[in-house]
């Protein structure tokens, strides 16, 4: 329990510390959809029109353009921020101090209430799902960190974005539909429907590769009460919401915010800008230097390595996971928008992370010499190196970079300091300063977390 309490803290507090710029469409666009809800009981955001490209357009009023999954998730916190600050004047244009401190405290609780939040539960999911494959609380250890700190889980998790809280949903459907074949299926099939239901309503895209979750668990559960229970959980979770959020808005339940867009021409294209698979923008997804996957996750080397040794153990498991994964990479490959604008790594292919990581565990569980667990544990150190810098300067740097990690976030943004960290959005201290007061808390949790593991196998 220590080590999960541990692994849990140091995740939350890693995801809640950094911040993205709370004005982004994707994260303004979600808020202004919030706000609205909460002030005003309706879902129209004409008052923030010109403030975001992201938005439809119907019967001359404007809305969210988005899956309302995340904004629905945001609504404690916005409720929660309307006590503790004023609102100012609604600018003509983003480039405003007030309104954007406004919106970044609204963004902040957003983050630790929901992206943070999440990936942390995730992270302990994969622990426990990892030691019950492995045995090893270290190889479980290795699996999760990599997960949550050794790829861009870390940095999407700083925002209000899909992408992260899809990954994590999609792990702890893994873990409940491993769970509920061994002890009260019922109860994780609940567990595992919801996670599956909420993630199509984050995005609605996910339904395709949760389905392949949702196939193996009806396989594993091989039960009819646990299985319907799992139906009945994942239709509820995605259509009431869904549902309640169209009556309000549109005053149909018929209607998808994608529907309205008009500023995006690529997404008249096939279902919602979705095609066919290319081949060469798959490559791009994994090693391209604009958007490759490895580049700011070279961890996720290993994972088909991972894979590999989970067949041994457990084939229709490690099956799953490739081919749900696989369906992720080729719904990213078949998007017209498939880089995602101003994105470092490929964002569309994150919810791909989850499924890889859960076979690192069993990687790491297969080395046998102290050098091999040496190697990889310097190769997990300089992803996790990676992407520290990439939560603290910017998840979302521009398209026009060709390769972003470089430049501009380790050619321009730290050596600048343009870095968000809680303390120098609110307490004055200095972008770097901020970064140094994380590594002191957050250096501490992980010596403790590392002799915790440690402790636990000399136990056994």
């Amino acid at each position: 329990m220590r080590v999960r309490i541990l692994l849990f803290v140091l995740v939350w507090l890693s995801c809640a510390w950094f911040g993205s710029w709370a004005l982004n469409p994707n994260n303004s666009t979600r808020m202004f959809a919030a706000i609205a809800l909460v002030e005003r009981g309706d879902a129209k955001i004409d008052e923030f029109s010109k403030l975001t490209i992201d938005k439809a357009e119907f019967d001359g009023h404007v809305y969210l353009d988005k899956a309302p999954g995340m904004t629905l998730l945001a609504l404690p916190a916005m409720a929660a921020a309307e006590h503790v600050t004023v609102r100012p004047p609604i600018p003509p244009t983003v480039w405003d101090r007030d309104f954007e401190h406004w919106m970044t405290v609204r963004l902040r609780l957003a983050v630790a209430s929901v992206s943070a939040l999440l990936t942390a539960l995730a992270a302990v999911a994969l622990f426990d799902l990892a030691l019950g494959l492995t045995g090893s609380a270290g190889a479980a250890c290795f699996g999760a960190i990599t997960y949550a700190l050794g790829t861009p889980i870390w940095g999407w998790s700083t925002t209000l974005f899909g992408h992260a809280p899809v990954a994590d949903l999609f792990v702890i459907a893994v873990w409940a539909l491993w769970r509920g074949g061994q002890e009260r299926a019922v109860r994780f099939a609940v567990i595992a429907g919801a996670a599956l239901g909420l993630a199509a309503l984050i995005e609605l895209q996910s339904v395709l590769a949760g389905s392949v979750i949702a196939l193996w668990g009806a396989f594993r559960l091989r039960r009819p009460a646990p299985v319907a229970a799992a139906a009945l959980a994942g239709a509820v979770t995605l259509l009431v919401p869904l549902i309640a959020y169209n009556m309000i808005a549109f005053g149909t339940p018929f209607r998808l915010g994608y529907e309205g867009v008009h500023d995006f021409p690529g997404m008249q294209q096939g279902l919602f800008g979705l095609t066919s698979p290319k081949l060469a923008v798959l490559a791009e997804i994994v090693v391209g230097m604009r958007r490759g996957l490895l580049w700011v996750a070279p961890v996720l080397i290993l994972a088909p390595f991972g894979l590999w040794q989970l067949a041994k153990r457990q084939r229709s498991l490690a099956v799953m996971l490739a081919a749900a994964a696989l369906v992720v990479l080729l719904v990213n490959a078949a998007y017209v928008y498939w880089d995602g604008g101003s994105s470092t790594g490929p964002r569309h292919a994150i919810p791909v992370i989850g499924l890889l990581a859960i076979g690192l565990a069993s990687y790491w569980s297969s080395l046998v010499f102290w050098w091999e667990r040496a190697l990889a544990a310097a190769i997990l150190g300089v992803s996790v190196a990676i992407n520290l810098a990439i939560a603290a300067a910017d998840i979302v740097a521009s398209d026009e970079y060709k390769f972003p990690l470089w430049d501009p976030i380790l050619k321009v943004d730290w050596p600048t300091g343009t870095l968000r960290t809680l303390p120098s959005d609110f307490f004055g201290y200095s972008p770097i300063a901020g970064v140094v007061f994380y590594l002191c808390i957050a250096l501490p949790i992980a010596a403790l977390l590392w002799w915790s593991v440690r402790s636990s196998r000399q136990g056994a």
